[in-house]
C-alpha cells in the first residue's frame, strides 16, 4: 500500500502569521486534496532567551511521529528549525530556514548572536545538531536557491530547491496599473519597510504608497512617515483578508518588495500573477531568483534615492510597467503544487537512497 498518512511539522511563533506559516497551511491543503490524508502537527517556537533554542530544538527531539493511534504514520514532512528534529523512519524535510540568527545574519544588525562564550557555543551546538538531523532525513529540499546556498556555505550539504507557489495563487489576477506602490510583509527591521517609506519621499506625485501587514515595526514605521510629512500619500493597511489583498495587487502600479536577504518571499510569485513589477535589490536574497533587472522588474540600490528613481520610471511609462508584468507572469505560472507534492512524496520510495550517503552530491 503506498503513501496515505502525511504529518506536516510546524514551529508556530503564537500570533505571527507569515510566510512560514501560509507555506505549511498550505501544504496540508493540497495534500488533502491530492488525496492523502495530511494533518498539520505545531509546536510553539520561543528563540529569546537564546537558551531557550535548544530547548525547542530538544522537545521536538522527544517527538515519535511514526505511528498514532495505533496506526503508522507514512511520512513526516519538516519546515523550518528545529521541526527536523522530530523522530520518523521517514523523514523529508522542505527547509523553510534554519534559525538564520545563529547563520548568516550572525554578525549583522538583524541577529541577537555576539562573539561572547554563551552565544559560540550555542552557535556551534546549533549548527552541529542540524548537521545530524538534516543528515537524518530521507531527502531534503529548499525552498529557494537562496536557502541551497546558505546549506552548502555552512553545513556542507548540497540540495535543490523545490518552489511554493503563493497560498492563493489561483485567485489572483491582473488590473490596471493604478497610482499607488504596494508593500506586502510583517513589519520588522528585516523587510525594511522604512526604505519604501524613505523613498516616497523623493516620488512624484500623485503615485501613493499602500503597505498590508503587522510588526513590531508598524508603529515606528507610522511615526517616520508622520516625521517625513508623508502620512497623506501612505495608507497603512494592516493585515487584511485575502480578497482584499487580491484587489490591491489587482491595481497595483508596481510592488516593492527588498528585505534584506529574503529566504524566498511570496511576494514576488503574488506580485508576477498580477502582472505587476516587482521593485527590489541586489541584496534581497529570495526574490532575485525570480526578478531580473529590465525585463520584469527593477533592481536598484537598497536606498531611498534609487527605489524612488524606480517608482517614477514605471509611473512615467505604464506600457513598460505592463510588459515587465507579463513578463513575470509567464515565469511565476510555471511554478505548481503539481510539482511539489510529487517531488515530496515520492522522495521517499523504498529505492530512495539516504541523504548521509548523498550529502555531498548535488541532485
Amino acid at each position: 500500500m503506498g503513501i496515505r498518512r502525511i504529518i506536516v511539522c510546524e514551529a508556530q511563533v503564537p500570533f505571527v502569521r507569515g510566510g512560514a506559516e501560509y507555506l505549511v497551511r498550505t501544504l496540508v491543503s493540497q495534500l488533502q486534496r491530492h488525496g492523502f490524508a495530511a494533518e498539520l502537527v505545531s509546536i510553539p517556537f520561543k528563540w529569546y532567551p537564546k537558551g531557550e533554542i535548544l530547548a525547542h530544538a530538544a522537545a521536538w527531539r522527544l517527538i515519535d511521529l511514526s505511528e498514532s493511534n495505533g496506526q503508522p504514520i507514512d511520512l513526516v514532512i519538516a519546515s523550518k528549525f528545529p521541526t527536523y528534529f522530530v523522530r520518523h523512519p521517514h523523514k523529508v524535510t522542505w527547509l523553510v530556514h534554519q534559525h538564520r540568527a545563529a547563520y548568516e545574519l550572525c554578525g549583522t544588525a538583524f541577529s541577537d548572536f555576539h562573539h561572547v562564550e554563551e552565544d559560540v557555543g550555542t552557535r556551534e551546538t546549533i549548527m552541529r545538531t542540524d548537521n545530524a538531523m538534516l543528515r537524518e532525513c530521507r531527502r531534503v529540499f529548499t525552498i529557494s536557491r537562496t536557502i541551497s546556498d546558505r546549506l552548502a556555505k555552512y553545513n556542507g550539504l548540497q540540495h535543490d530547491p523545490l518552489y511554493p507557489p503563493p497560498p492563493f495563487a489561483e485567485r489572483i489576477k491582473g488590473g490596471e496599473y493604478g497610482d499607488y506602490v504596494l508593500f506586502v510583509g510583517r513589519l520588522e527591521s528585516i523587510k525594511r519597510p522604512d526604505l519604501i517609506v524613505r523613498a516616497m519621499l523623493h516620488v512624484d506625485r500623485p503615485i501613493r504608497l499602500v503597505i498590508v501587514g503587522e510588526g513590531t515595526q508598524r508603529q515606528r514605521t507610522e511615526e517616520l512617515a508622520e516625521t517625513l510629512g508623508l502620512s497623506d500619500r501612505i495608507t497603512f493597511a494592516g493585515a487584511v483578508e485575502e480578497s482584499v489583498l487580491v484587489e490591491l495587487y489587482k491595481d497595483a502600479l508596481a510592488i516593492a518588495f527588498a528585505p534584506f536577504d529574503e529566504d524566498y518571499g511570496y511576494v514576488t510569485l503574488e506580485s508576477f500573477l498580477a502582472h505587476k513589477p516587482v521593485i527590489t535589490t541586489p541584496d534581497s536574497g529570495g526574490p532575485l531568483e525570480f526578478v531580473r533587472d529590465a525585463e520584469n522588474g527593477l533592481i536598484c540600490e537598497p536606498n531611498e534615492e534609487a527605489m524612488a528613481a524606480a517608482v517614477n520610471r514605471l509611473a512615467a511609462d505604464k506600457a513598460l510597467a505592463a510588459r515587465f508584468g507579463d513578463a513575470g507572469y509567464e515565469r511565476a505560472r510555471l511554478v505548481t503544487w503539481e510539482g511539489v507534492i510529487e517531488k515530496l512524496v515520492q522522495s521517499t520510495s523504498p529505492e530512495s537512497t539516504s541523504l548521509e550517503s548523498k550529502s555531498s552530491t548535488s541532485r
